[in-house]
């Protein structure tokens, strides 16, 4: 469906005034000429340090993604400009291969992708993110992802090779159980039934996989709760995750301009439940605090995800595992030895 060109006011680059009625957005993609690959993460509220993204913006369009603001550095806009205006990095695979290689890397976990989905339609044609893993299992580097796509099905062999070599663990985002509300929040991800399709067949082929109820938004996908961890401990996950919805900057008024146009009869409702969450705003932005909720409400949904979490037999998230470093690297300072933990077998 076309959508008209808007965008949230974005501090770089002001707000733009259509005096004519809006064009259609149109999908566009720009190549991004970046030199190096790895992210580094300093937020201690993360587990992992390094992640690597292949493209920047994403087409799955979703209104609550925390990563729009990062658009805006772009001089580009958070609204639809994030879904359509898309930026692909051709030299990701190149420039990742260099990274493992160099004399200073040890092996450690790197998330596939942290800021917009590694498996995005785009990926279909890019091929980008396939390459970026064969070169980890080629570099003996193990892997985590995380997408809301079926797309991983597509690399089943690849990443049944990263299980039985340096590890991977393939997380699915599905944060609604209902397709309709998901289409018109996620309108440009699969339903969640092609989700959890795509999760058994990573299941059957031993690649471990888990659950990722994110982001939970009150009033709108709590009620799922129970139908998710159900369908996902079907469909071969083994561990599970709940957080609730954040809404830094511009992505606030891309969420209430969404979530009042598809449901304009509980749109309120919904806001006010993510301030009771929220201590009275609609976002909590500090370390430590974002990925957690308040309040009575939210208390009853996280008690409700425990619950049927340990009647179902979910266990916590792995931790992440890595490849003992390889001996052409050298000898590894003994002060990095505490970053791994041998991968389990069996």
């Amino acid at each position: 469906m076309k959508r008209p060109v808007a965008n949230p006011p974005s501090p770089w680059t002001g707000w733009t005034e259509w005096e004519v009625p809006p064009p259609s957005a149109r999908l566009e993609v720009f190549l991004d000429a970046s030199k190096t690959i790895l992210s580094r993460n300093d937020s201690p509220d993360l587990p992992f340090r390094y992640s690597v993204n292949p493209y920047r913006g994403c087409f799955h369009g979703c209104a609550y993604c925390y990563a729009r603001p990062s658009h805006e550095h772009l001089g580009l806009g958070a609204g639809t400009d994030f879904d359509w205006k898309l930026l692909v990095k051709p030299e990701a695979p190149t420039l990742l291969r260099a990274a493992l290689r160099a004399p200073k890397w040890v092996p450690e976990v790197i998330l596939f992708s942290g800021n917009t989905d590694c498996y995005q339609p785009i990926e279909l044609q890019y091929r980008l993110t396939r390459a970026c893993l064969e070169v980890c299992l080629e570099e003996e580097n193990p892997v985590s992802v995380i997408t809301k796509s079926a797309l991983p099905e597509r690399d089943v062999e690849v990443l049944a090779a990263l299980a039985r070599g340096p590890g991977v663990t393939v997380t699915f985002s599905i944060p609604f159980f209902d397709p309709v509300a998901a289409r018109a929040v996620e309108p440009g991800a699969p339903p969640p039934a092609r989700r959890f399709a795509a999760m058994r067949t990573l299941a059957a082929a031993g690649v471990p996989v888990g659950l990722n109820i994110a982001p939970c938004v009150p009033g709108l996908s709590d009620r799922d709760v129970p139908a998710l961890l159900r369908a996902g401990r079907e469909a071969g996950a083994t561990w599970a995750m709940l957080m609730p919805v954040r809404l830094p900057g511009a992505v606030e008024p891309v969420f209430r301009e969404r979530i009042t146009a598809a449901f304009p009869d509980r749109a309120e409702g919904i806001l006010a439940k993510i301030r009771r969450m929220r201590g009275g705003e609609l976002n909590e932005g500090r370390f430590g605090e974002r990925f957690k909720g308040e309040g009575v409400e939210w208390e009853a949904t996280r008690a409700l995800f425990h619950l049927w979490k340990a009647r179902l037999g979910y266990t916590d998230p792995p931790m992440a595992a890595a490849s003992p470093p390889r001996q052409r690297r050298g000898p590894v300072p003994s002060a990095q030895l505490a970053l791994f933990t041998p991968r389990a077998r069996g």
